[in-house]
């Protein structure tokens, strides 16, 4: 595990019953003490981007799961933004979307993804990949210590 320090993540998702379910699997773990959900590309930009002209305190997640069919601003466009960011760079980003096409595939990996699953339509199914995810980059992974 990693350590005693707690998790920030950060989901980027639209459909509710995605984020539930995912939402659901994660917060089994006790390491988890901020995860924020964003539904569309525009609204993790601010997040993670935050300009100074809203009320937000800038948040730097350990991990990103990032659906690519974002509304406002697309996945692609958002995982391009977080991996050529010098702040944001060292954060794994999962994609977890339904798109199969190999075309997709090659693009997230071209911008920088660090692992893609497609999501499983069965709910049993669903949550085991979210726990084996979870598993694999809390237990088995080494991240990177964050700075702030």
């Amino acid at each position: 595990m990693r350590g005693l320090t707690a998790i920030k993540l950060l989901v980027a998702e639209d459909n509710p019953d995605d984020v539930e379910i995912a939402v659901r699997a994660l917060r089994k773990s006790r390491l988890i003490n901020d995860i924020r959900v964003v539904r569309d590309g525009e609204e993790a930009l601010s997040l993670l981007f935050p300009d100074g002209t809203q009320d937000l305190d800038p948040f730097r997640p350990d991990l990103i799961l990032l659906d690519l069919n974002l509304p406002k601003v697309s996945g692609f466009d958002l995982l391009e933004r977080i991996k050529t960011s010098d702040e944001l760079s060292s954060i794994p980003v999962i994609v977890l979307t339904v798109s199969e096409r190999q075309e997709d595939i090659a693009r997230a990996y071209q911008l920088g993804a660090n692992t893609y699953i497609t999501k499983p339509v069965d709910f049993d199914e669903f949550t085991h990949a979210i726990d084996t995810l979870w598993e694999y980059w809390m237990v088995i992974a080494k991240l990177p210590v964050r700075l702030a």
